[in-house]
């Protein structure tokens, strides 16, 4: 609840910002900026990585694990901008990325009062592709909407490598996301730089299994998320 609140704040936040600045004529930045067919910049920003978890009943309260929980962590992320316009409202946008998340899985057992906590760091490759919606612009803002699909490359992941006994928590390395983002536009004197959130919801069942309680305890697991970025174009 706490987190969508932070969304609605963010967003409303945002809205409120543009309908002020809509009320006065300005002077416009870049007045030919949206008619370039294909335009490149920079973003960069944080983002907090979970898992949406489908539990094995029949591992979950037995006699020896009792507890399972997922707990969110906040990463860092990059990439470049290649944005194709299609229309006066409308872009393509291609933003491969390189994003540093972590998620942490808290195992709770009943011969122990202590949490076994796996850590799961990963080091994603992002293709996303969207199509963004734009509003009209007046004087120095826009506000937008966009949507699209990403594919999510885990070069960290150690679904292939020996454990070695330690008992690790392995993902797959292939993710494929389904994503939505609010944003706006602000036109500055020599570039244009746009403040953004988007939320992902993960399709693809990333859990690899083994023959250990720690994911034989879950029969489905998929990533969720936010991004705020900072894109410079």
């Amino acid at each position: 609840m706490k987190t969508k609140n932070k969304y609605i704040i963010l967003i409303l936040l945002l809205f409120s910002v543009t309908t002020y600045g809509q009320r006065y004529k300005k002077p416009q930045n870049l007045p030919r900026y949206d008619f370039k067919k294909i335009h490149f910049g920079f973003t960069l920003g944080i983002n907090e990585l979970n898992f949406n978890m489908q539990k094995n009943s029949n591992t979950i309260n037995n006699d020896t694990l009792a507890t399972l929980q997922s707990r969110s962590q906040k990463g860092f992320n990059l990439g470049i901008v290649s944005n194709l316009r299609l229309g006066k409202y409308t872009d393509l946008r291609f933003i491969p990325m390189l994003v540093f998340a972590e998620r942490n899985l808290e195992y709770g057992f009943n011969n122990s009062e202590d949490k076994n906590i796996k850590r799961i760091e990963s080091t994603l490759l992002d293709f996303p592709l969207y199509i963004k919606y734009k509003s009209e612009r007046y004087n120095n803002f826009r506000t937008y909407i966009l949507t699209g699909v990403k594919y999510s490359l885990d070069i960290a992941s150690q679904d292939k490598i020996n454990d070695e006994g330690q008992e690790i928590v392995k993902l797959k390395e292939n993710d494929l996301m389904g994503e939505i983002g609010f944003g706006i536009d602000f036109y500055l004197q020599y570039f244009k730089f746009s403040p953004q959130i988007k939320l992902s919801h993960g399709i693809l069942n990333l859990i690899s299994k083994d023959k250990t309680v720690y994911t034989q305890s879950i029969n489905r697991l998929t990533t969720n998320g936010w991004m705020i970025s900072l894109t410079f174009e």
